[in-house]
């Protein structure tokens, strides 16, 4: 096979370029959806094919195909090829070889091997957990999907890389009804493991209690007040703000095209002290962890900010050239049919050694978020806006009253500085994230952080 794939990056480097990648790719993928205590749908899909990636310079070419015998290797990398065709020198490959890899995540029950029966049952627990919790919950989805994608990586460079990435993720959505108005709860736990997942980290009961538990305590808040205020964000998806607000703007896709809030900024202070922000992608068995990149190259912890100093971009191979700076094991896709790029692994603010609850009894008058929804940002203003799925008003350093409605608003440069209190029980939550090269797994985590001011959207 070594010989077959030596010979397609020589056909995609026969028109002068300097650089080509094979990114093979089979993944398969299983998923059961719960809806009103009855499955509603199942389904397996299977995606199986190549891409085929030529740099000239620092321009670069892509293409894909399903079909993966010889040929049609061939075929694709002529195509890719043919997008250069500059009459300039041509390059071969050298030989390719298998370089030492980090030792493979560990799986001890892999999806293949658990029963249907058995994945509908862990279902029906967090779907009977989430309906016991109040009467006005009046409707419960519950979902579990697993995939188990095998890769393999090759360039002209000489690389040669196989790997397996299986992952499973529950998800439950319970909304709560007086008759009058809606509110939803959601919880989405995850990791890179198969069924053992259920054993070690993941309790169905609570998966569906957590959700309908928040779907309630909202239908019964009253509207945030709008205002600037003290803002505390509790640990595990509050990590979202850091992700989004400023994790985006400090990878190369944006930075390397002078696109980020942060270019120029490496060594410069653009957080509080008590800010040290990570992306890791060797965590064990988390969510967004990688063996190897989608290059081909190993992951690795990489400090972003250290004590409130900007240390690290993500870089991905095409930006690394671009930037004159080495690759960070970043590069990522969605799958074979998207040329990677620069994105985020395991990302999160590190543990503190300030005390949770005299962060909100110090605050004075404020708003708790204990969880964030979906929201918005431009990596290259890194102005935001965020809802916030679950809150509480603080007046007097004393939690008062649920509220719902409330967003937050402003600019990632601005909060990091911002920043005044960093707790000391670092958590992490799962999501997708979408960017140019599809979307991903990623974890986004923190501890209990403390925003001195923050601007708060709600009623005025």
């Amino acid at each position: 096979m070594k010989d077959s794939l030596r010979g397609v990056l020589d056909a995609a480097l026969s028109t002068g370029g300097d650089f080509a990648e094979i990114f093979l790719e089979d993944n398969r993928t299983h998923a059961i959806q719960l809806l009103g205590g009855h499955v509603e749908t199942v389904n397996s899909n299977r995606a199986h094919g190549a891409g085929i990636r030529v740099f000239h310079g620092l321009n670069a070419v892509y293409a894909y195909t399903n079909d993966t015998d010889p040929q049609g290797l061939l075929r694709c990398a002529r195509q890719a090829a043919s997008a250069v065709a500059d009459g300039g020198s041509v390059q071969t490959a050298p030989p390719l070889v298998s370089p030492q890899l980090p030792a493979p995540f560990v799986c001890l029950q892999h999806p293949s091997d658990v029963a249907g029966k058995r994945k509908v049952e862990y279902l029906r627990q967090a779907d009977a957990a989430a309906r016991a919790v109040s009467a006005e919950i009046e409707q419960v989805s519950c979902s579990l999907s697993d995939s188990e994608q095998e890769v393999t990586i090759v360039n002209s460079e000489g690389l040669y890389v196989e790997d397996t990435r299986i992952r499973l993720r529950m998800a439950c959505v319970a909304i709560a009804s007086d008759g009058k108005e809606k509110q939803q709860g959601h919880e989405a736990p995850g990791a890179l493991m198969g069924y053992e997942l259920f054993a070690d980290r993941v309790d169905p009961t609570q998966v569906g209690r957590d959700a309908a538990q928040t779907a309630v305590t909202m239908l019964h808040a009253p509207e945030c007040p709008a205002g600037v205020m003290p803002v505390v964000i509790d640990n595990g998806f509050g990590g979202v703000i850091f992700h989004e607000a400023c994790g985006h703007s400090l990878e190369a896709t944006s930075v390397a095209f002078g696109m980020s809030v942060f270019c120029d900024k490496l060594g410069q202070k653009i957080a509080a002290d008590c800010v040290t922000a990570i992306d890791d992608g060797t965590l064990s068995n988390e969510w967004g962890s990688l063996r190897v990149d989608d290059e081909g190259m190993p992951t690795n912890r990489l400090v972003l900010i250290e004590n409130g100093i900007l240390n690290n971009y993500m870089i991905d191979k095409l930006n690394a050239k671009r930037m004159k700076m080495p690759p960070t094991g970043s590069g990522r896709r969605q799958s074979y049919a998207l040329a990677p790029t620069s994105r985020m692994r395991n990302t999160y603010i590190a543990a503190g050694n300030d005390d949770e609850a005299a962060m909100i009894a110090t605050m004075g008058d404020g708003l708790y978020a204990k969880k964030l929804g979906g929201g918005s940002v431009d990596p290259a203003t890194g102005i935001f806006n965020f809802a916030v799925s679950e809150g509480y008003l603080v007046k007097d350093g004393k939690i008062v009253s649920p509220v719902r409605g409330a967003s937050l608003i402003g600019k990632g440069a601005d909060i990091l500085l911002q920043i005044d209190r960093v707790g000391r029980d670092m958590k992490m939550a799962q999501g997708m994230c979408g960017s140019i090269s599809g979307s991903i797994p990623v974890n986004v985590g923190q501890p209990m952080i403390r925003v001195k001011q923050m601007t708060v959207g709600g009623r005025v």
